[in-house]
């Protein structure tokens, strides 16, 4: 593993709530019901005539919108959310806002029941993490989007524009994206920086005290990368060679465990030298100690976005479009960013902030410069049996 450049050291960004909140053990879920999850398809995909209800948008001026927690702007005073309360003044559509997906795969198992035999979810538009917008779109259970009530999405950014899972974002459109790095906690690593993959796996000054994350993508993408492999383009071979090398590191005591996000805690206090970590988590900690570490590795790091989809049979689907086309306003987005401090799909929001929040704008997590979104990377959408041969054998390893 290589490392030919020096890595790049960012700044920490202003406290905020972690939108990968995730329940506690809830990525260490038993190996059965995962791959139930991951490979059920108990009917073809279903053709495009077959996902659309009819729309009742005109007649009933409401949007039914499922979203992560703390994951958009709120009014401290009102507890309100500004910006879904200017989309209803500006267009008379009432947003029910739940705050009701808190995993990705338990929020799949909750919707499958209802995809899987052509029912109505109960929900207009939800923001599913890159993978699981994969997922869907290979199941055929989410409708493709009227870009003509979208006119915004023309802002959207070119980085995010074409990925491998979703082709000229024809079912998706990303509301929020974030990194994957590595938190370190100087007083536990003898003020050390730890800035490599390498490190996280083989220093045995780190000997017991790395945790890495339960998320497949995350952990194995950063290990393809430091293999010099590209996790947007990897074979068979790739996958086996990063997980033996994950597998070695765990034999040999290298690791505390493997984690959701409660990995913060240690972190903290110190448990934890240095760990892969997501950029929301790391930010909730600065607030009382402003000297933990995070870095994104020279050989590259993990870029996650969460996006919007509509799924098939939702009832109110131009609401859903003309929502998202709320958010793809530069000045709307700014709103967002401003609280929730995570990457912005929006072209011209840091634009907008330089003003009304230099501090924000100035911020390269959250508006990454162009040598940091180069070096940036997602993980390719999988087949059906790969998605079960991959977390089989990822589960095999953390849960050893």
């Amino acid at each position: 593993m290589d490392r030919e450049l020096p890595p790049l050291t960012l700044p920490l960004l202003r406290g905020t709530m972690s939108r990968r909140t995730l329940f506690r053990g809830a990525g260490a879920v038993a190996l059965g019901n995962l791959l139930a999850a991951c490979g059920t398809a108990p009917q073809a995909p279903r053709a495009a005539a077959e996902r659309s209800a009819e729309d009742l948008s005109d007649t009933e001026k409401v949007v039914n919108w499922s979203n992560w927690p703390e994951y958009i702007d709120v009014d401290d005073a009102s507890g309100e959310s500004p910006t879904l309360q200017a989309f209803t003044e500006a267009s008379g559509i009432t947003v029910n806002y739940n705050t009701d997906y808190n995993d990705n795969d338990e929020f799949f198992a909750r919707v499958q029941p209802q995809l899987s035999s052509g029912q109505d979810t109960g929900r207009d538009v939800w923001c599913s993490t890159d993978w699981l917008v994969a997922r869907l779109i290979r199941l055929g259970w989410v409708q493709e989007l009227d870009r003509a009530n979208i006119p915004n999405a023309d802002n959207l950014e070119d980085s995010l524009a074409d990925v491998q899972f979703d082709p000229g974002r024809t079912f998706s459109l990303p509301w929020q994206s974030g990194f994957t790095g590595i938190g370190y906690n100087p007083d536990a690593t003898g003020g050390r920086q730890i800035e490599s993959i390498d490190q996280l796996l083989t220093d045995p000054a780190l000997k017991g005290r790395v945790t890495l994350l339960t998320e497949m993508r995350d952990t194995v993408g950063m290990v393809l990368l430091a293999l010099g492999k590209d996790p947007a383009d990897f074979t068979d071979a790739d996958y086996e060679q990063a997980i033996g090398e994950l597998t070695r590191a765990r034999d040999a005591g290298q690791f505390r465990g493997f984690t959701g996000n409660d990995y913060t805690a240690g972190l903290a206090s110190g448990e934890i030298a240095a760990c892969l970590a997501w950029t929301g988590d790391v930010v909730q900690l600065q607030a009382d100690n402003p000297a933990l570490g995070y870095a994104l590795p020279s050989t590259g790091h993990m870029l996650w976005s969460d996006n919007f989809v509509i799924p098939n049979q939702a009832k109110h689907k131009k609401n859903a479009e003309l929502l998202i086309n709320h958010y793809y306003d530069p000045a709307v987005m700014a709103d967002v960013a401003a609280w929730v401090n995570y990457i912005p799909p929006v072209r011209g929001t840091g634009d907008v902030l330089r003003e009304a929040d230099p501090d924000t704008a100035g911020n390269t997590l959250i508006f990454p410069t162009e040598e940091v979104r180069g070096n940036s990377h997602v993980f390719r959408g999988l087949s059906e049996e790969e998605e079960t041969s991959y977390n089989e054998q990822f589960q095999s390893l953390i849960g050893a």
